[in-house]
């Protein structure tokens, strides 16, 4: 048997936004062991974005990270300045993953941070589609990270849930204006998805409470960061070029 590695990316180039931690580490681990070369954005953490990096670039893969608030529309706009000296203009794939989650209830639920999260979680991927659009080649793909919480509400997640479900509308609107240039735009909904000790599951639940999430699942079991990684891969990668307008729940089967 061939152990040969495939590399259905091969002369692509990726944006993945958050991609120095959890999901988006996986996602950038995933798309680079595919072929494509990638740049990842982080917000403050340079020894996180050293170490994935460092992993992916051991590992065989082209990678670069690029130091960018999310909330500050002009380093946005800089993260993409930066792809184009890495990737000579030619971008093929957009993975919008930054996100941000505070949990509160509605009536203590701060101004700050109702707009850092409209801000992280919606304002910006919007903007990030548009600097993308003019730059992605034809046939180019886009996958924004949601969240199941948009069907399945839960307490204290009000704003969360509102900020990604913009995202999807902004979803549906790019794949109609993009869409004659053969270019998909997708959602992935991640379920409950364990992305380890310092992740935001982790810091915003108790054990008890994953186990018993975990428990509701047909499968009976949280999600790994692989998990979603896989499902955007398969939807950047040559198989999925006929899937576009869609909202994959990565969910072990929670949400239906």
């Amino acid at each position: 048997m061939s152990t040969e590695r495939t590399t259905p990316l091969a002369g692509r180039t990726a944006i993945v936004t958050g991609g120095s931690r959890g999901i988006g580490r996986a996602i950038v681990r995933r798309l680079a062991t595919d072929g494509a070369a990638v740049v990842f954005s982080y917000g403050s953490d340079d020894t996180a974005a050293r170490e994935t990096v460092a992993e992916v670039t051991a590992a065989g893969g082209v990678v670069w990270a690029e130091r960018a608030e999310l909330t500050d529309l002009n380093q946005i706009e800089q993260l993409f300045l930066a792809a184009d000296k890495h990737f000579g203009s030619r971008l093929d794939i957009l993975v919008n993953n930054a996100g941000t989650f505070v949990r509160t209830p509605i009536g203590s639920t701060t101004e700050a941070d109702f707009d850092r999260q409209m801000a992280v979680n919606a304002r910006a991927p919007f903007f990030a589609i548009q600097h993308a659009a003019d730059r992605l080649a034809d046939g180019g793909r886009i996958v924004n990270l949601s969240t199941v919480t948009t069907r399945w509400p839960r307490l204290q997640e009000a704003v969360y849930a509102a900020s990604k479900a913009a995202l999807e509308q902004f979803t549906w609107i790019a794949t109609r204006e993009l869409g004659g240039r053969g270019i998909t735009v997708n959602v992935v909904s991640p379920g409950p998805t364990d992305s380890g000790e310092n992740g935001m599951l982790r810091s915003a639940t108790t054990d008890e409470i994953r186990a018993e999430v975990a428990k509701q699942t047909p499968l009976g079991a949280l999600g790994r960061t692989t998990d979603i990684a896989n499902t955007v891969a398969f939807l950047v990668g040559p198989d999925g070029g006929w899937i576009t307008g869609q909202n994959i729940r990565v969910d072990g089967g929670l949400v239906w």
